[in-house]
């Protein structure tokens, strides 16, 4: 369930929203550092570090998230980059 005054134009979460959240989160999140291990992807080991770090900090900023809008975008576009990550594709 949600809250939010029709003034604020946000919807914030509340604990379940987090709670029913969390596993599509973390599978995502480890989904995403799995594809960035792909042989298929044109990455140097540095390059493959770098991209996990800067995984790993947006999904920890996301994980401060209290937004229901920024928490589905966060999740839609993980799977959007998932997506190409799997078809070898690095998004840009």
């Amino acid at each position: 369930m949600a809250k939010g005054g029709a003034s604020s134009g946000l919807i914030w979460t509340t604990a379940g929203d987090l709670a029913r959240n969390r596993p599509v989160v973390l599978s995502l999140y480890r989904q995403i550092l799995r594809a960035l291990n792909s042989p298929e992807l044109p990455l140097g080991h540095a390059a493959r570090l770098a991209k996990k770090a800067e995984c790993r900090a947006i999904f920890l900023f996301g994980a401060e998230e209290r937004s229901l809008h920024n928490m589905r975008d966060l999740v839609e576009a993980a799977r959007h980059t998932l997506g190409l990550l799997n078809r070898g594709r690095l998004p840009e």
